[in-house]
């Protein structure tokens, strides 16, 4: 396959020979066998050669997971010896409704014996069509969505004093979750090594965790900053480097984005973050040097500070960089380190980290970064808890601002009286509820959120403590009716005419806004439908929300959530003549956003509200996307 960018020197200064340093042989592991995820029926795979030797059979080092995997055992160890009763496989999950809470992610684990390394064969991926593209995205979102969930689980247990956290609590939880996924074999990209670019992931794309970056194979070392494959399972006897984080652990490193000096690894002292010794060029040094070589692309994670992150810190892809250069030089502590000039290939996307820096201008000072075009800085005039902003500098087009700003639906008096007839006796809770309070049950036994208000996982409906109940407004039960909660942007989009998208960067399973008009019975609906009018069916939107939180892959006899119950829905939304941002989503086969049905003001099933959750971490700048499901004129109507 052709370079990417075929007119770039890639030999700027001579090299002498060097002669590649042995390594040990991969110690043999006893972990189960990891999954094939390249699916030669659905993308075209090109075996990857150098100008010279052909690179093949080709497996990292597994030095980095060895922490992994020795966790692992001693989990997995705790696990077998706890749950060993008949019943420490039952999902309580798979009875009839309503069910029981969820079970702990340790009631799942089956210790495997065996574990297959990464594969030693690279490959490029030469085309996909739109069918693949969004075949591996789903892929890549269905592991995610996996990850996070056993996560959060976990963490709710360990607030418990169940399950996972009765064991090991100075573990972290993404390293346990982590380890669940290695044995059901989930972790993607190991079957084959991906040169450049990977299926599914997307220039721009955000982490919070080391541990995720591993699962979806983006980079896998679970600690080096240099993920290669080693020389010691090369035919050629040359390690090859495929992926670097980028975050600042050495002070010789001088980022200036398009083009980055990178310092090799070792040396370093972990606790000073000051160099202590020279480098060598062995191992991930000498592989980005033979990289520079065969003109192999690198993939490029930055880690940046972030204090909304969980572990405060974000790592952002960045795209493909090609090393063109080269050389020993003395550090900042005087010792020598191993130096790298990479620089961007062109025609990619633009850099994730580069739009973060942009989105905090766009927070601080729009007018300074936007030079032209329509600008309102709050289209709901202070409605919303924070401003909704409208941009367009394609045309002069300004036509959300002709709609009233609804925060809130409006419902027919009728319907409100009906609404207020309901025996709504609510909870008792003087604090914060517990886990049996009256809204609890009302849930099934078990709240929808966690601490942190982050989606545990998606229900037909859920219940939210409303104004009837004693508990205070910080109650965890209280997430959607609070209203946004990120800073939002209608804007006008070449692709979709007008769409959403955020300048704050969105975490998965949290709140993002509600679909909000005026609310028609059927009646209503059928008479409306025929004039044509704007309408939003609640009944059309397809159940995504199944998604959320779906740990089939974990618990095997694992059912998306049937309670609580949500009867047929026949009501529709008029968004004609008022309005909220949410009227604005672009649809796609493939969203990051999906619809959730809840209730807090009213106890009426037939009227629940219409919320919006993001699928996945959405990146600021990022387009929002949501899944109408029979796309028809009237979705048409509801973005233009």
């Amino acid at each position: 396959m052709a370079s990417p960018i075929s007119s770039l020197d890639l030999n700027l200064l001579p090299s002498p020979k060097i002669e590649p340093k042995p390594e040990p042989l991969e110690p043999n592991s006893n972990i189960g066998p990891m999954p094939q995820i390249l699916n030669p029926n659905s993308l075209s795979i090109v075996p990857f050669t150098d100008p010279s030797t052909p690179l093949q059979h080709l497996s990292p080092a597994a030095a980095d997971e060895e922490a992994l995997f020795a966790e692992y055992y001693r989990l997995a160890h705790l696990f077998m010896a706890s749950y060993s009763s008949p019943n420490s496989h039952a999902n309580p999950l798979a009875t009839a409704p309503p069910p029981s809470p969820s079970p702990s992610p340790s009631s799942a684990l089956i210790v495997s014996k065996k574990r297959k390394a990464r594969s030693a064969e690279m490959v490029r991926v030469s085309s996909l069509s739109e069918q693949d593209q969004i075949y591996f995205r789903d892929l890549v979102r269905r592991t995610r969505i996996t990850f996070e969930s056993l996560r959060v689980l976990i963490i709710r247990d360990e607030a418990r004093g169940e399950g996972l956290g009765a064991f090991g609590k100075r573990s972290r939880a993404d390293l346990k979750t982590a380890a669940l996924m290695t044995d059901r074999g989930l972790w993607l990209n190991r079957d084959k090594r991906i040169i450049g670019s990977i299926p599914g992931i997307f220039v721009g794309d955000v982490y919070f965790f080391r541990m995720e970056l591993c699962v979806i194979g983006l980079h896998g070392q679970v600690q080096a900053g240099i993920d290669y494959v080693p020389a010691s399972r090369s035919s050629s006897g040359e390690p090859i480097a495929t992926s670097i984080i980028v975050s600042g652990g050495y002070e010789d490193d001088d980022d200036g984005g398009d083009v980055l000096i990178y310092t090799g690894h070792g040396g370093r002292d972990r606790n000073l973050h000051k160099m202590r010794d020279g480098q060598k060029l062995e191992g991930g040094n000498l592989a980005l040097e033979r990289s520079m070589r065969y003109g192999i692309e690198i993939r490029v994670i930055r880690g940046v500070k972030f204090d909304q992150s969980p572990t405060g810190k974000l790592y952002v892809y960045d795209g493909l960089y090609k090393v063109v250069d080269c050389w020993m030089d003395a550090g900042k502590s005087g010792f020598g380190v191993y130096k790298y000039k990479l620089l961007r290939i062109e025609g990619q996307e633009e850099m994730g980290s580069s739009i973060l820096k942009l989105s905090l201008s766009l927070k601080m000072n729009p007018l300074s970064v936007r030079k032209s075009g329509v600008f309102c800085d709050d289209i709901s005039m202070g409605k919303e808890t924070f401003p909704v902003s409208l941009y367009n500098d394609l045309d002069d087009d300004q036509d959300p601002l002709q709609f009233e700003y609804l925060v809130r639906p409006i419902y027919p008096p009728d319907i409100q009286g009906k609404f207020n007839g309901e025996a709504n006796a609510g909870c008792e809770c003087r604090t914060n509820c517990s886990a049996n309070c009256y809204c609890a049950t009302l849930n099934g036994g078990e709240f929808a959120y966690g601490g942190s208000g982050v989606l545990l996982r998606g229900k037909p409906l859920i219940y939210e403590c409303g104004a009837a109940c004693q508990c205070p407004p910080s109650c965890p039960n209280r997430v959607s009716q609070k209203g946004i909660k990120h800073q939002l942007e209608v804007f006008r989009s070449n692709e979709t005419g007008w769409g959403v998208r955020s300048l704050d960067l969105i975490r998965a399973g949290t709140f993002i806004c509600e679909f909000t008009g005026i609310v028609l019975t059927k009646q209503q609906t059928d008479l409306l439908s025929q004039a044509g009018e704007s309408l939003v069916f609640p009944n059309r939107f397809p159940g995504r929300w199944a998604e959320w939180g779906d740990i089939s892959d974990v618990f095997s006899d694992y059912l998306p959530p049937r309670y609580p119950y949500l009867p047929e829905l026949s009501f529709s939304i008029d968004v004609s003549r008022a309005r909220n941002i949410a009227c604005y989503l672009s649809h796609s086969c493939s969203p990051n956003v999906f619809l959730q049905f809840v209730l807090y003001d009213h106890y009426n099933v037939s009227y629940p509200h219409l919320m919006i959750f993001a699928m996945e971490n959405i990146p600021p700048l990022r387009e929002l996307s949501i899944d109408y499901g029979v796309v028809e004129e009237w979705v048409g109507k509801l973005t233009l």
